[in-house]
């Protein structure tokens, strides 16, 4: 029987908590838990062996760090090299509360501001720590050659990002994570050379091994021949980036998938808040039925670019240079005085869609289903102006500035954004949910690590813009290297496990069985229609907007299409070789089971809140509305098995050191 309320669809498990952070004031807990935690001797070091899957931020960062540090570190990623994960497309910039502008900038003011900015839905603990440390990636990323824009004294340059009234945003130029990642990349390859560090490219993760209830290994797929082999260590570290591309389009790289993360919830561990998903509101609009993935502008040409469109749906179509001043509404200066066009990126995303409702948006009109199921012509675009800009500072100014954007901009579209507005709108970009862990960055299975934006603990409901970046490195380099040894340091009274061990062979076999399942069904379809389809399903009923009836909707069409995946799926090719058709079909296996987790949770939580807005719970000037009185918790979820329903374990959020408040950037 068709399930008819939300209940219908899960199972409610036992309450949870984070016991590892210290009953201490705020600004104690993160330094007490270091003194409390174990520490393992250097010569024990060398006896232990830690798996990371994934080198962009937080996995580079984390393997140097724990090579560094003598432990044996064996590396994997899935791209040819470490330097090509997708840390490196991050363009904007690094938060760091350093107070170089002398504009009252703070540790506290930092956690505020991401508290606030998550919409009152991350545990404060975690968020006080990272504006902590983030004042020590700046000034490692310094040491270590990271070119950071300096000012006019020779102090390193800031710059303002959505949500907060200062300057922190330290960047370089619009490639702050190329240079990021270049730098935790020579960190890297520096232990790769002393032999502390055994890399693993081309290597793509496909099953956890836990053996007595301890995470001890990975299965991966050689991308290039095919062998499944299994490794061993002491412990797992998992840092695979979001889950964005269950959207298909999205600016995530095509590679980027969840499956490693997917594949230890299935095994036990934890999902949390799959229904907090971001979308970034300074995007190049989709151009056609063919497009792949979509491109991100960075958030920092908010700073000095004006977002308006026409005030009369008549002008939509004439050249944006020809509408006179006195008939553009800069709506998001005009109803966020106070913040102007730097409102978090959740308001930005929601208000560009409200004026492409209103019949004002601009660019090609499209044909969409509104919500009561009828055709209307709609033009899904805002302009993002920088005339005002160039006029005030010159254009050799805002070239200086944002020039490697303005050429991506005009590359991809034709355009000139120095002459002509670029046209923008929001696009799925990070994803805030991931593998609930603790204060150490543990996850529920002992020995489970999870860091960077594979984890859900520091955004809340909604990230701030650069703060990715700063989470990745302070997981990776400050984190996780204190808190993993104080679960090491009794690994080596951990029995040992061989290749042949039953729980080894189990999921060696499992790998292997999938692989000849998707091989076999020899259908019809594309892989990527699935996922196009998938993508579809998502956006239309869990995107910028989701609503009771539409999430079950979205349910039961995600449940009948991987049906279908399973009997018509043509995948070509064989597993003995290189064949990018199998490794697309086996992350979309586990899209479709996210994409209904994604949707579960996002029916369950009754409440608008950062990126998740449900449109029943909304004030009256359109703005999320949350309820503090049944949400106030983090909703992790547990694999029910085969068939069976996920059930929804609550930690309860508790803050001290912030008070709880409606937020509003007005």
């Amino acid at each position: 029987m068709a399930a008819k309320k939300p209940e219908d669809f899960f199972r409610i498990g036992a309450e949870i908590s984070d016991k590892k952070a210290p009953d201490k004031p705020i600004d104690q807990v993160w330094q007490t838990r270091q003194f409390e935690a174990h520490l393992v001797n250097p010569a024990n070091r060398r006896k232990l062996t830690v798996i990371i899957v994934g080198t962009g931020l937080a996995g580079g960062a984390a393997a140097a760090s724990l090579g560094e540090a003598g432990y044996n570190v064996l590396n994997f990623c899935y791209q040819d090299s470490a330097r090509r994960a997708h840390s490196i497309a991050a363009q904007g910039g690094i938060n760091a509360a350093k107070n170089y502008r002398n504009d009252n900038d703070s540790v506290h003011r930092l956690f505020y501001d991401t508290v606030k900015g998550g919409d009152y839905r991350s545990r404060e603990t975690n968020v006080y720590r990272l504006a902590e440390v983030s004042a020590s990636i700046i000034d490692q990323c310094v040491a270590q050659g990271v070119p950071f824009a300096r000012e006019y004294g020779g102090l390193l340059d800031n710059r303002s990002f959505g949500g907060v009234q200062v300057q922190r945003t330290f960047y370089a130029r619009g490639q702050t994570g190329q240079q990021l990642l270049i730098g935790a990349y020579q960190a890297l390859s520096r232990q790769v050379d002393a032999g502390t560090v055994k890399m693993f490219p081309r290597h793509e993760m496909l099953e956890l091994i836990v053996v007595d209830g301890r995470a001890r290994g990975i299965v991966t797929r050689d991308m290039v021949t095919g062998a499944v082999e299994s490794h061993i260590g002491d412990a797992v570290v998992l840092a695979t980036g979001g889950y964005g591309n269950v959207f298909f389009l999205s600016t995530n790289a095509m590679g980027c998938n969840n499956t490693a993360n997917f594949r230890a919830y299935r095994k036990g561990a934890y999902f949390a808040n799959p229904c907090y998903t971001q979308i970034h509101p300074t995007c190049i609009p989709v151009h056609g039925t063919n497009q792949s993935k979509l491109t991100l502008m960075s958030e920092s040409l908010r700073n000095d670019g004006r977002i308006w469109v026409p005030k009369k749906a008549e002008d939509c179509t004439k050249d944006p240079r020809q509408i006179p001043e006195e008939d553009r509404d800069y709506y998001l200066e005009r109803i966020y005085p106070s913040f102007g066009n730097l409102v978090p990126r959740d308001i930005a995303s929601r208000q560009a869609k409200y004026r492409c409702d209103e019949g004002l948006g601009v660019g090609p009109a499209v044909t969409e289903i509104d919500p009561d199921g009828n055709e209307r012509q709609v033009r899904r675009g805002v302009y993002l102006d920088f005339a005002e800009a160039i006029g005030r500072l010159g254009k050799d100014a805002v070239s200086a500035k944002y020039g490697n954007l303005f050429d991506m901009y005009a590359q991809i579209t034709g355009e000139d954004p120095y002459s002509t507005p670029m046209r923008i709108y929001p696009a799925v970009h990070y994803t805030m949910g991931g593998l609930w862990v603790d204060y150490d960055l543990s996850s529920n299975i002992p020995g489970l690590y999870v860091c960077g934006e594979a984890n859900f603990s520091d955004h809340g409901a909604n990230r701030l813009g650069a703060s990715a970046l700063m989470q990745g490195l302070a997981d990776g380099y400050f984190v996780l290297p204190n808190t993993i040894n104080d679960y090491l340091a009794d690994a080596l009274s951990f029995p040992k496990v061989s290749q042949d061990a039953p729980e080894v062979v189990e999921a060696v076999t499992a790998v292997k069985d999938q692989i000849d399942k998707l091989l076999a069904v020899d259908g019809e379809r594309t892989v990527d229609s699935f996922h196009k389809e998938l993508g579809s399903i998502m956006w239309e009923y869990c995107g910028m907007e989701r609503r009771e009836e539409g999430l079950m909707t979205a349910i039961q069409k995600i449940r009948e299409l991987r049906e279908e995946f399973w009997q018509n799926v043509k995948v070509t090719g064989v597993n003995e070789d290189f064949n990018q058709t199998l490794e697309r079909a086996g992350r979309l296996v586990d899209f479709f089971d996210l994409g209904e987790l994604l949707c579960i949770d996002a029916l369950h939580r009754r409440e608008s809140c950062g990126g998740h807005f449900r449109a029943e719970s909304q004030t009256e000037d359109g703005e999320a509305l949350r309820d503090d009185k049944n949400f106030l918790y983090v909703g992790a979820w547990e694999y029910g098995g085969e068939g069976g329903k996920p059930i929804l374990h609550k930690e309860p959020l508790v803050y001290k050191a912030i008070e709880l408040k409606q937020r509003s950037y007005k």
